[in-house]
């Protein structure tokens, strides 16, 4: 893909050039709203409000990292969410059943592959990580998302988010401590690997 090209197309209005863009990044974008907000329709409308605000705003872009600048659009719209939840305490975040039951492990999370035991060992990792995620500050589970599960690098997180890096050092060091001694609650779901040795007398 040759983006640079695509974005300038797109900046001149070519819709399919900026389509292109849009599904080279639309699963990284969603991902890191559905870390953010933790809810699959609230992720979804997050993300295509960030790619229409992308779209009408690409004429700002100034060039650097794409990717960290669409991260920065949709990071902007999950926090405008999240304060409207604040404003409206009872909506839930958690997703939902088609019949209105909480969910207990997300349906586009599935692996076909995993057999049945298999299946419910990820489903429970995953909602240990999830809560884990959702225990720490906004400004800590973002950092997080962005470096280690969108793979951004330290300059890129802190464009996105217009934060100093060193700032951003900080907060990911303090967030990774934090989701370590969390997961250690779940320490029987983690892979061998994962888990800390016991410390020695």
């Amino acid at each position: 893909m040759d983006e640079p090209a695509l974005i300038q197309s797109a900046q001149r209005g070519d819709l399919d050039a900026f389509n292109t863009l849009v599904l080279h990044y639309q699963d990284a974008l969603f991902n890191t709203a559905l870390r953010i907000l933790d809810n699959h329709d609230l992720a979804a409308d997050a993300t295509q409000d960030a790619f229409l605000s992308a779209f009408k705003n690409l004429n700002f872009y100034r060039g650097g990292s794409f990717k960290a600048w669409l991260h920065r659009t949709v990071t902007n719209v999950c926090y405008d969410e999240l304060r409207r939840q604040k404003r409206r305490p009872t909506t839930p975040l958690e997703p939902d059943t088609d019949d209105g039951d909480e969910m207990d492990s997300p349906r586009w999370l599935a692996d076909p592959h995993l057999t049945p035991e298999g299946q419910a060992e990820a489903d429970e990792l995953e909602h240990a990580i999830q809560h884990c995620l959702d225990s720490l500050p906004l400004e800590f589970r973002t950092v997080v998302v962005l470096a280690d599960l969108q793979g951004l690098d330290y300059t890129e997180v802190a464009s996105a988010i217009r934060t100093p890096l060193g700032t951003i050092k900080s907060r990911l060091a303090r967030a990774r401590i934090r989701l370590r001694d969390c997961l250690q609650g779940f320490a029987e779901l983690l892979p061998a690997s994962y888990r800390l040795q016991e410390e020695q007398p």
